[in-house]
């Protein structure tokens, strides 16, 4: 029996899919991710020998290593194809010092998207690993490790057990503390908005219908006083307005009238698909990177078997591949016209050493996402399509517009008036992204300058400057992505920990800061303040990169000088922070003992309920969530839980009178076969299925 290549892979969905490209003479086997990392219990980091790390195997991989040793042992050569990044870098690092492969030999293969192709090119590429990479991540492993394990165990001690700080995390909390104070610092401040419903006069004559009429309306507010922008503060000024204004006539003073063009978008990179899928499809950015992966590694395509639907989802470029625009231009010329294919290149605000991958675009431009859509869950479906999409419409003309505006003048007062009206529609054929993408055209009736229009209508309108907004978990990538905090795979895990951590809440979308959120904020901008600095952050996230494309030789350099700021900081901080005090947030549900609210409370093994006229009284509860759905056995709410082993599922408030119980969420529908409540499990083929195991229906 002839010896096989091994191929060791991050996730066993990803072996599944490159093993069938590479056929009987590869093996094909995953780490399951990292294999080697810093001990949990300590800190692991030897910090008088030059900040040597202390790797240790994780604990759980025992039987990962020794399979992969096991293979190693037999196969003829061993290809590392772990991510095509940092982290995927230093994961070959690891694997390649267990399995004692010399790192400088050709034993690393890449690749930016799963295909046939492009996997079996990489196989006969094998080069090096790239040291670089590797102590680009060991730097950033360690930096965090130190804020993580230095830091951290003061906010136990000082504020609250299970706290944590981090580099970016601390920073990132800190923006949404600081957008909060300006929200409630800020003051409204009123104006008024006068505006004026005018029509183009008939002619002489000339009687009109209601179409016709309508069609001479336009809309024009009121810009200028004497040639200089006004602004309308308060209801008297309005007033002053309207009177000078009704006594007047509107003289049409100038019309300009040209083509406006609307560019394309680039093709999605890692951080801008996280905000779109926020803000277009309501995904949390946990969720998008999720799904994403999921059409990175392979997916089971009816008629074309397992296939890697986008390239890499890491990703800081707007670069496309050659091959790539070569797809994409036959695609545009064949299913829409030569009219529609653009010549746009889009370049990187950052420096090179982020532009190692393309942008993230489907694999295969002929997979149209209608086409595939019985293969996929909704959610890929959706995903994919607005990936296929963006990345078509990148490469495609821009739409064009007949646009006018016009400037009306009474006495001293300048209105302003435009409309636009679609003449090429461009890449909006295919990718349509702001409302202004959507909103119906509207023209204005043909205007020249001298013209006298009717007012049908003169209005001032009360308004008052509004805070700036919080964040959505959108907006707040957008903000870290432009000041360079983190990286966008770091985004998703930040977010996730700041409400973990009870830092940050969800309300309505949002993220607002929680009291803690706060005091935590202080604390770190008191004693910590680089930590907390964006501008600190950013540049230590330039370090890195410049560790990555050897500018800096000796990662240990950077963490050197960090460490000396950081230890003078952490000695005054353990002097000077007296224990804080955050308050208890007070809930609706009242005490059933005494009456008093309850309290949230947070202890050593997660939160809980207990009331508010503690130590009177003593009362205690689990926190637990209704979900609207009754018991059907005894009518109470039914409520999630989680088991002994952290198992979420859903059983009757009742408990232990009533022991109705569901693995699945349950829903508020009944299957039509037996009776029972359905519950909601989402598969490629159907959403609910009932919660009765002997009935199986599903729809």
């Amino acid at each position: 029996m002839a010896e096989k290549s091994l191929v060791i892979v991050e996730s066993p969905s990803k072996a599944k899919t490159i093993g069938k490209f590479l056929g009987s003479r590869y093996k094909v086997i995953a780490s399951v991710g990292h294999v080697r990392d810093l001990p949990k219990s300590k800190l692991g980091i030897d910090i008088e020998n030059n900040f040597e790390p202390n790797y240790i195997a994780i604990r759980g991989k025992g039987d990962v290593i020794k399979a992969m040793k096991k293979e190693a042992k037999t196969a003829s050569k061993v290809f590392l194809a772990t991510d095509p990044d940092r982290e995927g870098e230093a994961i070959s690092w690891h694997i390649a010092h267990l399995l004692d492969i010399d790192p400088a030999a050709k034993c690393r293969i890449e690749f930016n998207e799963i295909t046939k192709g492009t996997v079996q090119a990489a196989i006969k590429n094998p080069r090096p690993i790239r040291q670089e990479l590797v102590d680009a991540q060991q730097a950033r492993r360690v930096l965090d490790r130190l804020v993580g394990y230095k830091i951290s165990p003061l906010l136990w001690q000082k504020v609250r057990r299970g706290l944590s700080a981090g580099r970016v995390q601390s920073a990132a909390l800190k923006i949404i503390c600081d957008r909060e104070k300006l929200i409630q610092n800020f003051e409204a401040k009123e104006y008024w908005v006068i505006s004026a419903l005018l029509s183009k006069k008939p002619e002489e004559g000339v009687k009109l219908g209601v179409r016709e009429a309508k069609k001479r309306q336009f809309n024009a507010r009121l810009g200028e006083y004497k040639g200089k922008k006004i602004t309308v503060e308060n209801q008297q000024a309005s007033d002053k307005v309207l009177a000078d204004l009704k006594g007047g006539k509107f003289i049409v003073s100038a019309v300009e009238e040209k083509e406006r063009t609307k560019r394309p978008y680039p093709p999605f990179t890692t951080s801008s698909l996280q905000q779109e899928a926020s803000n277009r499809l309501g995904f949390f950015t946990k969720k998008t990177m999720l799904i994403a992966q999921q059409l990175y590694e392979g997916i089971e395509i009816k008629g074309h078997g397992t296939v890697g639907l986008v390239t890499y989802i890491r990703t800081d470029s707007v670069r496309i591949s050659d091959e790539a625009r070569k797809a994409a231009a036959d695609y545009i010329r064949d299913n829409y016209s030569e009219a529609y294919l653009g010549n746009f290149t889009y370049s990187n605000k950052k420096k090179a050493v982020q532009d190692a991958h393309e942008a993230i675009r489907p694999s295969n431009i002929n997979l149209h996402p209608d086409d595939i859509k019985d293969s996929l869950t909704k959610d890929q479906y959706n995903l994919y399509k607005l990936i296929w999409s963006r990345f078509v419409a990148s490469c495609m003309t821009a739409a064009t517009f007949d646009a006018v505006s016009a400037s009306i003048q009474n006495g001293d007062y300048t209105f302003h008036a435009s409309g636009s009206k679609m003449k090429f529609d461009g890449y909006l054929r295919v990718y349509r992204q702001t409302m202004e993408d959507d909103e119906e055209e509207k023209m204005l009736p043909e205007l020249k300058a001298g013209e006298e229009v009717d007012l049908l209508d003169l209005t001032g309108e009360q308004n008052f400057t509004q805070p700036p907004s919080r964040f959505t978990e959108a907006a707040l990538v957008k903000d870290l992505e432009e000041k360079n905090i983190g990286r966008p795979s770091t985004y998703a895990p930040i977010i996730a920990t700041l409400i973990e951590r009870d830092y940050a809440k969800r309300e309505k979308k949002v993220l607002k800061p929680t009291e803690l959120g706060f005091v935590v904020t202080d604390l770190m901008e008191n004693y910590f303040k680089e930590i907390v600095d964006a501008g600190f952050t950013a540049g230590m996230e330039d370090k890195l990169d410049d560790v990555e494309d050897g500018q800096i030789k000796d990662w240990k350099e950077v963490i050197d000088g960090f460490w000396n700021t950081l230890k003078e900081e952490l000695a005054v901080a353990e002097k000077e922070i007296e224990k804080v005090k955050v308050q208890d947030e007070l809930t609706d549900e009242l005490c059933e003992l005494c009456g008093k609210p309850m309290a949230i409370k947070h202890g050593r093994f997660g939160t809980f309920l207990a009331c508010s006229g503690y130590p009177d009284c003593k009362n205690t509860k689990p926190i637990v969530q209704k979900i609207d759905v009754k018991c059907p056995k005894c009518g109470k709410d039914i409520v999630a839980r989680k088991s002994r082993t952290g198992k979420l599922f859903y059983g009757c408030s009742g408990y232990p009178d009533c022991n109705q119980l569901y693995w699945n969420k349950p829903v508020n529908k009944v299957c039509p076969k037996c009776g029972s409540l359905l519950t909601e499990k989402k598969t490629k083929t159907s959403t609910y299925i009932c919660s009765n195991a002997e009935c199986g229906h599903k729809e």
